[in-house]
């Protein structure tokens, strides 16, 4: 795996800070972290884009931090468990995973440095 494949799965972490951050903020710092927190993923992410296919990279992150969000409103906020919903997670987890799979990657000319 890449870097620039890294850079989706960061982006993908604080999209789940954000989308948590959203839900849960209730004063200046927590928004702020929240703000952060949405900046640093786009920007990760459009970084990502100018290197991968934008589509894949897209999908990617959006799975990825579905599958994430899901996961910590189980674990962090008492969400109730429901086998239906990990069995859905897994399914989406195996189709972000297959396009990654299948995602030929081209490095731009001059992109390397």
């Amino acid at each position: 795996m890449n870097k620039d494949w890294i850079k989706v799965f960061i982006a993908a972490l604080f999209e789940v800070f954000w989308v948590i951050g959203l839900k849960h903020a209730d004063d200046f710092l927590t928004w702020s972290g929240t703000l952060v927190s949405i900046f640093i993923s786009f920007y990760v992410m459009i970084m990502a884009g100018q290197r991968l296919p934008v589509g894949t990279v897209y999908a990617v992150f959006v799975g990825l931090g579905t599958a994430g969000t899901v996961i910590s409103d189980i674990v962090f906020f008492g969400e109730p468990f429901k086998v239906s919903k990990i069995l859905l997670i897994l399914l989406l987890l195996a189709g972000v995973i297959g396009l990654k799979l299948v995602t030929k990657e081209k490095v731009k000319e001059g992109a390397e440095s």
